[in-house]
């Protein structure tokens, strides 16, 4: 009886292993188109959109305000959109290409009637726009299970947050700037990086990014 015992204990805990490592390799996918090699060569400016963040929670909190919940939203973009722009800048030599300046991105978005608006527009529209070969465009989603959820949002904003209480999941999406088409596509989902301040969070998050950009030399 105890021989069996341990044989279930044995199948069941090598199932459970796998299934761990299963779920871990499968939070993150990369999709690369045939044509990246060939179009990446001609790569020397890429922009990085304004990031499409959204906030969801598990339980609403108290006095919740949707237009407040939307100002959240669009300054988390906001914020991932310069800190993806400040770690790229810093590690300039690591990439075959330069980066636009994001608040040089936004002015041009602004003046061509596309900013807060870029669901309207293509790629290769916004990239004319911009005047860059290249554009960036990320989704960062954010799943809150805390109770005090605007503090949460809040504190994340602010980048001074320590806790692991939300999901989030990170996709880019590069896009030729000729003819939009999409090149390279990385997803990543972000449950373990909740652990430490919001500066460690977006310094682990670009690392594993970094690591995947096909301007990488």
């Amino acid at each position: 009886m105890k021989t069996l015992c341990l044989l279930v204990f044995l199948v069941w805990s090598s199932t459970l292993v796998h299934a761990q490592g299963f779920l871990s390799e499968s939070s993150k996918q990369i999709f690369t188109s045939p044509q990246l090699p060939k179009q990446i060569r001609t790569h020397q400016t890429v922009a990085i959109l304004p990031v499409e963040a959204k906030i969801t929670y598990a339980k609403l909190p108290k006095n919740f305000n949707a237009k407040v919940h939307q100002e959240q939203e669009a300054r988390l973009g906001q914020n991932i959109q310069k800190s993806l722009y400040t770690y790229f800048a810093r590690r300039v030599k690591s990439y075959s290409v330069t980066f636009q300046d994001v608040d040089k991105t936004n002015a041009l978005l602004e003046q061509a009637g596309m900013y807060g608006n870029l669901k309207n527009f293509t790629p290769d529209q916004m990239a004319q726009a911009l005047g860059v070969d290249a554009v960036l465009n990320g989704k960062f989603d954010l799943e809150q299970t805390q109770a005090d959820g605007s503090a949460f949002v809040t504190a994340v904003m602010r980048r001074d947050y320590v806790g692991k209480t939300g999901l989030g999941s990170l996709t880019l999406m590069l896009y030729h700037g000729q003819n939009g088409e999409l090149l390279w596509r990385f997803f990543k989902i972000v449950d373990d990086d909740f652990t430490a301040a919001n500066k460690e969070l977006v310094e682990r998050l670009m690392r594993k990014v970094s690591r995947n950009l096909p301007y990488s030399i």
